[in-house]
């Protein structure tokens, strides 16, 4: 027959944990929790890092599309500054600050009288690039530009400029071309950005002159190739 004392005894363990095997078990649970924060911070922060980058990129991918649309529509078109100085279709370092060129295809869809030719700069300020446009092509002294931020957080923009001789010039008009005292347009633009996050980028434009002048070879050469062949075909038949 069993105890009475030996009976409460056993009563008192099937009760509940001992002070001890509470500790223990709070421990390891502590500890799991521990690892699995750990785990999901990690992946929070790779998901967040993530994010900036898809959305840097398609910002970049913006600002790409933003100047191909305006450098490949670039216009021989003088402007007037605000005190009546002639300015060329382009221009660019050698003191000046940025690029401002004319561009054509300007959207008018409310029918306003004005030209569809638009004036465009790039211009550097601190750490962004801003695109400035201005409503009237040749300005008077109140002719204010509109601004828009382009790029942001940038360590170096420049831009390089492909003369007729295949040479690449840091301004524009280039020095040779001021003294034969032409003010045209160079072949192709090179812009150069350097951001923290994604090193040095080239963006190499073609201007529209050079862009025909590619295509309406292309349309050449295949109206050539189909040609020789038309002839080879006729000759088969000859031989036959």
């Amino acid at each position: 027959m069993i105890s009475m004392s030996a009976k409460c005894s056993s009563e008192r363990r099937a009760a509940g944990f001992t002070l001890l095997e509470l500790l223990v078990a709070l421990s390891i649970f502590a500890l799991i929790s521990a690892m699995a924060y750990g785990g999901l911070d990690r992946v929070l922060r790779q998901q967040q890092e993530t994010e900036q980058r898809a959305e840097r990129l398609a910002d970049l991918q913006k600002a790409y599309r933003i100047m191909q649309r305006d450098l490949e529509q670039i216009v021989s078109r003088k402007v007037r500054y605000e005190f009546g100085d002639s300015i060329g279709p382009l221009v660019g370092g050698s003191g000046f600050t940025g690029v401002e060129f004319s561009r054509a295809g300007h959207p008018n869809p409310a029918g306003f009288l004005r030209s569809d030719i638009q004036r465009v700069a790039y211009v550097p300020d601190q750490d962004t690039v801003l695109r400035r446009t201005w409503r009237v092509l040749d300005r008077a002294q109140d002719s204010e530009p509109d601004e828009q931020k382009l790029i942001e957080d940038m360590r170096l923009f420049s831009m390089r400029f492909l003369d007729k001789n295949k040479e690449w010039r840091e301004s524009w008009p280039a020095l040779q071309t001021r003294e034969e005292g032409e003010t045209g347009l160079p072949l192709a633009i090179e812009i150069e950005l350097e951001l923290d996050e994604l090193g040095v980028l080239k963006w190499i434009f073609l201007l529209p002159q050079v862009a025909d002048a590619s295509a309406q070879a292309g349309a050449n050469n295949q109206g050539d190739s189909e040609q020789d062949q038309d002839q080879d075909e006729n000759q088969e038949e000859e031989a036959g």
